[in-house]
């Protein structure tokens, strides 16, 4: 009897890509590892009940990450809406079953003006007016109130202004208020240095650095506070009813964190270097280019090579390498702008190879 025929992303006329940019959703995120697509399959062949599944799986995430307690959800965003209910409904039915109506309920999440981003929708879903606060102690103490319900926090500016995540967690704790950090496209270090400072709940993407699905997310935190972002999520009938988290996804972040603290960064870092070492080696010997390695911030957390050029001498620009890159073969997706900037981290074995090959191309057919 022939195998089984699976669909595949060329026979619906979709071409896949080589991913220099990063763990962007736009591109799927990451590649999950073996350990987590085997444990998804196991998870497939069987039923369970999903909150003797959470309990079991959040037990044994906070054993791993060293945390009270750890919740898988449907993405980093679903994180930031469910935790968000919890803060604002709690565990009670009739508030659950009322959100997006918060009448009667603390509506109001605090955030600094500096850490507002895309994302705030998922908090402001529930119904909650977002309130901002300048970077400063005296600023963020004006506007807590008793409909103060969370202070929200984007990982990638924390301690970047005049306060420290600390110091908002002692003001937000002074009026009783819980501390949320959005870290999606960082690193679950262990000991967390946000759970260290305090904060209540720190949520991360699961199919980013973790490796893990990509419909997931894991938040790491108090295990009250996030077993009542379960009760404003699936399979309850609740305001992130639609974010599912399945079983297989639930196994599969396990396996992933599983993983993480196995996983052997110091080698995965010197194989990014490698890449970006075979890329320079491929383009430095044309004229006037210039490379620079960058070190990362707090997100998406590896080395990036810059390349730049005199357009007089190769005569094409950044933004059209990109295009051709990106039309080519292979796909390759690159950031671009002020010069070219390489991001190892999603990239596979052996595919430096093939960019390095693709980037010379294209350039050395313009050098004047």
């Amino acid at each position: 009897m022939p195998a089984q025929e699976y669909p595949t992303y060329v026979g619906v006329g979709v071409r896949p890509l080589i991913n220099c940019k990063g763990t962007l959703t736009m591109y799927g995120g990451s590649v999950m590892l073996p350990e987590v697509r085997q444990a998804m399959t196991e998870a497939s062949r069987q039923y369970v009940h999903i909150e003797e599944l959470i309990e079991g799986v959040g037990r044994r995430i906070g054993e791993v990450m060293k945390a009270e307690f750890g919740l898988v959800t449907n993405g980093c965003a679903a994180a930031l809406c469910q935790v968000t209910a919890a803060c604002v409904a709690g565990t009670d039915p009739d508030r659950i079953a009322r959100l997006p109506d918060t009448t009667g309920m603390k509506n109001e999440v605090i955030t600094l003006k500096t850490h507002r981003h895309a994302y705030d929708h998922a908090i402001r879903m529930v119904g909650i007016a977002l309130v901002e606060a300048d970077d400063d102690a005296e600023s963020l103490r004006a506007v807590f109130n008793e409909r103060s319900a969370m202070v929200a926090i984007f990982g990638d500016r924390a301690g970047d202004g005049a306060l420290t995540v600390a110091e908002i967690v002692d003001i937000a704790h002074d009026h009783g208020v819980p501390v949320f950090v959005d870290a999606a496209a960082e690193r679950p270090d262990i000991p967390n240095p946000y759970l260290t400072d305090g904060v209540d709940a720190v949520a991360y993407s699961g199919g980013k650095c973790l490796r893990g699905p990509q419909a997931s997310g894991l938040v790491l935190g108090r295990r009250n506070l996030l077993w009542a972002a379960f009760m404003n999520g699936a399979p309850h009938h609740s305001i992130a009813r639609p974010m599912k988290a399945g079983k297989e996804e639930i196994m599969g972040l396990l396996a992933a964190v599983e993983q993480w603290v196995t996983r052997d960064h110091e080698t995965e870092w010197r194989e990014w270097e490698g890449y970006l070492r075979t890329i320079t080696d491929a383009v430095e010997s044309l004229p006037s280019i210039r490379t620079e390695i960058r070190q990362p911030g707090r997100s998406n957390v590896a080395p990036v090579l810059q390349i730049n050029w005199d357009t007089s001498e190769i005569g094409i620009n950044s933004n059209e390498v990109v295009q051709q890159l990106s039309e080519g073969e292979p796909r390759i997706e690159m950031g671009g702008g002020d010069g070219l900037s390489v991001m190892p981290y999603m990239m596979e074995p052996g595919e430096d190879v093939q960019v390095a090959a693709r980037l010379r191309e294209i350039l050395e057919l313009r050098v004047a």
